[in-house]
Order: C-alpha cells, then structure tokens, then sequence
C-alpha cells in the first residue's frame, strides 16, 4: 500500500483530494490510501470525530439545482492524532511506504511576499519556528513541520517523495517549494537542502471546489438521508475540479482515472481560477457584508454586485488573460451560477478572510497587467475598494462577524483607517501592492472607485432604512 500523507484535515482537503482518492479505490485501485493529521491542535472535534468513524464520513453535494446526493468517502484509512512534537506525523511522513506528502493551508500561511521571499519580518510565528526547529523541536508552519518530517525521512532512507500543494496560491507548487529551501537555508542545513533537491519534486496544480464550513444542519440532513449519526459529515457543490502538473518523483495515483486533468503546466487553468474565481468571490463576499447579507448567494442574486463582479471579469481580468485555451466567458458565467447557489450556504465570514494576502495574490496582478497595458482599470478597482470600505467597518467594531486574516497587522489596518486621507494611505501599503504602492494612477483609480463604494453603501442603507 501506497501513502499520500496529508497535512491539514479541514473540509476541502475532504472533499477534494480524499474524494478523488476514494473514487479511484471504488473502482478497484485499492494501491493508494491517505493518512491526514495537522499541524496545529486546532479541528480538536472534528478529528477525534474521523478517529473514532475509523477516518470515514460522508460528503452531501448539491446541485444549483438544489439536488443532493450523500457518498461515504473511506479513503483516509488513518487519522493521526496531534501531539505537539508532531511524532506520529512525522513517523508516517518518513516511512517508505508514504509517497507523497499533501497540504492545503491558507494562501497567508506560505508568509511569502510580493517577490516570494519569506517574510520573516512581518509573521513573528515563522521566526519563532524557525527558533524551535534550530533548538530541536517540532516545527509547527508548514516549512517547520516539512523541514521535521523530511530530517527524519533522509536519515531513515525512505527514499523521495512528492510535495504536493493543493492550495489556491499562484504557482504553487513552485511557490511553496521556494519557501521550504529559503527556510532550509535559514537553518544552514546544507545536507537536507541538497537531499530535497534531489529526491523531491512540487508539482503545482489548481484545485477547486467550494466547501464551506460545515453546519449542523449537515449532520442533521447525513442522518436522516443515511441513517449514520455522522460527527464529521461535510457539505460541498457538485462542481470539482483538479488540474495537476504531471512531476511525481515516487509514483502517484492513476488520477486520470476520475476525471483529473494531468497536464504539462497548469498556468492557464490556475491564472482564469484565482482571477475570475477566487477574486470575484472575494469581491461578493466584502459587497455583501457592506450590504447587510450573510451568505454568498444572497451577494450573487443582488443585481447591483453581480454586476460589480460581472464587470470586473469582462472588463480587466479576462482582456488580460486572453489568448487562452479555456472559454473564460462561458467559465465565469459558471462561476457565478455557482456562487448564486443557496444550497450550499456558503458565507461571507469565510470567503472574506484573509485580504491582506489576497488583494497582492489574486487582484493586484489584473491591475498590474492594466497598467503595463496603458489602459484603465475601473471595474477592478472596485474590488479593493470594497475592501477599504470593509475594513472601515472592521475598524469601527460594526463587522457582523470576527474577521480573520493572518497576514494584516492590526495596527497598521487600524492607521490606515484614521488616517487623514485613508485611500491615500491605503494604496500606500506595500505588502497589498508591492512596487504599484502610492502610483498615482492606482490613488486615482481607488479614489474614484471607494467613491462609488460610499454610494452603493449609502443606497443600501437607504433601501434598508
């Protein structure tokens, strides 16, 4: 039996790569099994919920249509629980029989700047890690925890494997590989950085299917469509997709099998996601919170920011995508039949987390690539003015939710707001747009663009009043 270790046992994890990996077994290729654990002492429940299910559980998918089906997935065969010098994980990341190691963290959890270099001045956590595994503890970020398992694995003589991202970061898989060495260097350990660059490989990949946080309403609908009193039933779309760069140095599942797309590079497929997927369903998600919504489809369904989102894509992000293979009108018609799903119940609370990490990953390289091109780039602008608008509120304490982004300091957000001119302030901030910070045609283009905020704020609450 072949191992796909995997770091970070949240919902999509679960109904993404498990699934594909338990489709594969249905149908007979019973070579390959997942081991899950995490990296941190968070998700307590739900993992002592898959220990004692014996790792299985139930996925209920529903349509735009509002049809749901219910599969039991059974592909994680072990669960390893947490402990905090990480040993059960990294026994089984240093085992031969463990191919593969996967992860999804959030894309702040790379701590990579603007040039996809650690950040080691702004994320505290990562030097303290750095610190632990230089004393000889457990790294807890994934570079510290990569860097413990992979120690072990070359000094057992486990062979290579294959660092698998699966995550929504550009370039993942290169991406996040850069951080690892850059964190091996930082260690001076010369003999691991020249044993990973030789028997690992980091395919990038693109991954997507929207799962949101699990609600009781989903147990409640598991049990009564199954009869199974299920602790970790999950809920996602119908939709899924997985486009995987075909670099595996110790052998892979034969994924083709079920339907994902194994190609030379994933380029195109990963730029027309993270632009007309991720960014609009971030713009939806700050429109709705200002307009009063909770979830993602009411945003979807209202016409004013559908329109917002329909804008940009047509108007900035697909202009600079083009050519390419994909047909990007029909996909973000798509999209937006997706986010309009009410089934799925999807909220603004989680889509919106985290701007500070995605405004540079996912909508500053549109604005970039308008700027190179000479042209405006109102309907993009859009999308981080809704943002300043949002985090005005935020820092007013009039946010309908905590609000979660690992890569924002607190003070510098809350300076932002007080300052005398905000939006000048706002496009000042370097670790949202790098070298655009303070270009003059970015304060223009913001400036108009948080005005017709205000105005869509002020006519909501006019409806509203």
């Amino acid at each position: 039996m072949n191992f796909i270790l995997h770091l970070g046992l949240g919902s999509f994890h679960r109904a993404h790569q498990a699934v594909y990996v338990h489709e594969l077994r249905q149908q007979g290729d019973t070579g390959w099994a997942i081991a899950g654990g995490n990296l941190r002492p968070d998700m307590a429940e739900t993992i002592a919920a898959l220990q004692a299910q014996g790792g299985r559980y139930t996925l209920e998918t529903v349509t735009p249509q509002g049809e749901r089906s219910y599969m039991r997935i059974e592909s994680i065969e072990r669960i390893i629980p947490y402990q905090d010098d990480l040993a059960p994980l990294i026994a089984v990341g240093a085992d031969a029989a463990t191919r593969i190691i996967s992860f999804t963290v959030t894309e702040a959890g790379y701590y990579l700047d603007a040039a996809n270099q650690l950040d080691w001045a702004n994320f505290p956590d990562l030097r303290a890690d750095l610190a632990a595994v230089q004393a000889g503890q457990a790294g807890h970020t994934l570079y510290g925890g990569l860097v413990s398992i992979l120690r072990v694995r070359m000094a057992a003589g486990a062979g290579p494997v294959t660092l698998m991202n699966c995550d929504n970061l550009r370039h993942n898989g290169d991406r996040s590989r850069g951080g690892l060495l850059q964190f091996i260097d930082a260690l001076g350990d010369a003999a691991l950085k020249a044993w990973g660059l030789e028997t690992t490989s980091s395919p990038n990949a693109m991954v997507d299917r929207i799962t949101p946080r699990p609600t009781p309403d989903v147990a409640e609908r598991v049990k009564a469509a199954t009869g199974w009193d299920d602790k970790a039933a999950l809920m996602g779309e119908s939709f899924i997709q997985w486009v995987i760069e075909d670099r595996f140095i110790a052998g892979r599942p034969a994924w083709e099998a079920v339907g994902v797309e194994m190609v030379d590079s994933v380029q195109a497929y990963e730029e027309a996601k993270i632009r007309l997927l991720n960014a609009t369903h971030s713009c939806i998600a700050w429109a709705g919170t200002l307009a009063g919504y909770q979830y993602i489809h009411e945003g979807t369904h209202d016409p004013a920011i559908r329109q917002m989102a329909y804008d940009y894509v047509t108007d900035d992000a697909i202009p600079v995508l083009l050519p390419c293979p994909i047909d990007l009108e029909r996909y973000r018609d798509v999209v937006l039949d997706r986010f309009g799903n009410p089934a799925i119940a999807d909220t603004n609370q989680r889509v919106a987390m985290d701007a500070f990490s995605k405004i540079p990953g996912m909508i500053a390289p549109t604005i970039r690539d308008k700027l190179a091109r000479g042209g405006l780039f109102d309907s993009v602008a859009m999308l981080p003015a809704l943002f300043l608008a949002y985090l005005q509120r935020w820092h007013a304490g009039q946010i309908p939710y905590a609000y979660q982004d690992q890569a924002m300091d607190p003070a510098v957000a809350h300076a932002i707001c007080e300052a005398a001119d905000p939006v000048a302030a706002y496009a000042a901030d370097t670790t949202l747009w790098g070298e655009m910070a303070s270009d003059p045609r970015l304060v223009a283009a913001l400036r108009q663009a948080f005005a017709r905020v205000q105005a869509f704020v002020a006519e909501r609450a006019k409806s509203q009043g």
